[in-house]
C-alpha cells in the first residue's frame, strides 16, 4: 500500500525519536530500584515497542490489510509505591514529561496525516501516551513528588459567575 509522503516522513521522524526514547527508558529501568517505577518504565518501553512495530507495519509497501495498534496493558496500582529516591523522583518526572510530549507530538502529527488508518493509529498512540502520563502522575502524587497549588473556592466561584453567560451565547 502506497502511503502519502507526509505520512511516511512523519513516521520516519517518529521512529528515530522512539529509538532514542526507548534507549533512555531502558537506561532508567536499569538504574532504578523502586519496583513500582520499574514496572511503569517496563510498561512504557513495551508500549513504545508496540508503537514501533505498528509504524513499521504501516510503512510496509507490501501491506494489504488494515493495521491495528495493540491495546496498552493495564497497570495494577494495588502495589504500594513506597518511597522514591531523589534520582528516581527525577526519573519519574522526566519520563512523565516525555510521555506528555510524545502524546502531543502524536496528536499533532495525526492532524497532518492523510491516510485514515495512519491518522487513526496516531490518535490512539496519543491516547496511550497520555495514559502513560497519567500513570506517572499517579506514582508522583502518591510519593509526594510534586507540589500542585490550588485556588480558593471563592476564586473558582467568581470565575464561574463571570463566564456563566457564555453557555447562552
Amino acid at each position: 500500500m502506497n502511503l502519502p509522503a507526509v505520512d511516511l516522513g512523519i513516521m520516519a521522524e517518529h521512529l528515530s525519536t522512539h529509538e532514542g526514547v526507548n534507549n533512555k527508558l531502558k537506561m532508567y529501568y536499569s538504574s532504578v530500584q523502586n519496583p513500582v517505577l520499574k514496572n511503569i518504565l517496563e510498561l512504557n518501553i513495551n508500549m513504545l515497542r508496540n508503537h514501533v512495530r505498528t509504524m513499521l507495519a504501516l510503512i510496509d509497501p507490501d501491506r494489504t490489510h488494515q493495521v491495528h495498534l495493540p491495546e496498552l496493558q493495564r497497570f495494577d496500582f494495588s502495589m504500594d509505591a513506597g518511597k522514591l529516591s531523589e534520582i528516581e523522583q527525577d526519573i519519574a518526572l522526566e519520563a512523565r514529561s516525555t510521555a506528555k510530549l510524545m502524546g502531543s507530538d502524536n496528536f499533532n502529527s495525526a492532524l497532518m496525516m492523510k491516510d485514515p488508518n495512519v491518522k487513526n493509529i496516531h490518535l490512539q498512540m496519543a491516547y496511550q501516551d497520555v495514559s502513560m502520563q497519567m500513570i506517572y502522575d499517579h506514582l508522583i502524587k502518591h510519593t509526594h513528588g510534586e507540589f500542585i497549588p490550588t485556588v480558593s473556592k471563592e476564586m473558582q466561584f467568581m470565575t464561574l459567575q463571570h463566564y456563566k453567560h457564555v453557555q447562552n451565547e
